[in-house]
């Protein structure tokens, strides 16, 4: 007999929908609270957190689709090359500590590349083995590729990762599983906020810490080019530059996160690198800012909300 379709979403039963919306979820708003007499939650009483992030993908995503050109491999390669040493220089002038999510096969390409991060005071936190999409993954394969970059990264830089960001942001129905198993302490993958959150698996506080993402606040959406596809840069950088100022202007003054999420082969060159100095310039010229790693935020808001490492929230549990 011939198999019959699987069914529609139209013809889902109120429970199999709700199953899928409600699997990963987000949970409580992690913000501390307002210190006394006006002054801002983050540390020193700074008004707003700013987190600056690099995913140093390289030739991974091109690695992972089997694209193996010299001309694929050089657009990866000026990344590392060329971009990463002018962002840190960069980054190195504003006093700005930043983190790097990084594939483990780039890692393996360029041994000195996630110890110089971690020299320049920066955090390296893992980005998938080789960009891979997971969401194509069962479960021990996408635990067993995340266990093995975690590995790489450890040993090159003698600091166990606490965070992840997954290759393209892709979170498959085992990602927050394969996250607890290996002790993550934060996520930054998702998009239900702009500020931290407590991740909620099936309605249960897991005791992640998602600092989200959004492409608005991606440099990718704006700048990436694909010569035989109809990816073209339609934004001009500095249009660009003016988004994020005002992402910025508003996260400060809602006392909030300015997030941000970054790659080396495409911020990195010369005429797009000038915009992102010139927002760091204007985040310096307020008095009132807390720059910060992923780590360092996760960490703040996991303490100052008493969220329990291991699993649930510490009110939660006992409660």
């Amino acid at each position: 007999m011939p198999q019959t379709d699987p069914q529609q979403p139209w013809q889902w039963d109120e429970p199999t929908w709700r199953g899928h919306v409600e699997a990963v979820r987000a949970g409580r708003n992690l913000l501390p609270p307002e210190g006394a007499d006006g002054a801002g939650r983050w540390p020193g009483g700074a008004r707003v957190a700013v987190a600056i992030s690099f995913d140093s993908d390289h030739e991974t995503p091109a690695l992972r689709d089997g694209e193996t050109s010299p001309g694929r491999m050089a657009m990866g390669e000026y990344g590392a090359r060329a971009a990463v040493p002018r962002i840190l220089r960069m980054l190195d002038r504003y006093e700005a500590p930043s983190s790097f999510y990084v594939p483990a096969v780039c890692a393996l390409l360029r041994p000195d590349e996630a110890p110089s991060y971690v020299e320049h005071g920066h955090e390296v936190a893992v980005h998938g083995w080789i960009h891979e999409r997971n969401t194509l993954l069962g479960h021990d394969d996408e635990l067993e590729l995340l266990s093995r970059a975690v590995d790489v990264l450890t040993a090159q830089t003698g600091v166990r990762p606490t965070g992840i960001r997954t290759p393209s942001w892709d979170f498959s129905d085992s990602t927050l599983d394969v996250a607890r198993e290996l002790g993550f302490r934060y996520d930054s993958s998702l998009m239900a906020d702009d500020d931290p959150y407590e991740i909620l698996h099936r309605g249960e506080p897991t005791g992640i810490v998602e600092i989200p993402v959004d492409w608005i606040r991606d440099d990718a959406p704006y700048l990436m080019m694909e010569r035989f596809q109809s990816l073209r840069p339609y934004t001009p950088p500095h249009e660009v530059g003016r988004i994020w100022r005002d992402e910025f202007d508003v996260a400060r003054a809602e006392g909030g996160v300015f997030q941000l999420t970054m790659h080396p082969h495409f911020i990195g060159h010369r005429s797009r690198l000038v915009v992102l100095e010139a927002l760091l310039a204007h985040i310096r010229s307020f008095d009132d800012v807390w720059f910060t790693t992923h780590a360092g935020l996760a960490e703040r808001v996991a303490t100052a909300s008493g969220l329990d490492p291991v699993g649930a929230s510490v009110t939660d549990a006992t409660a």
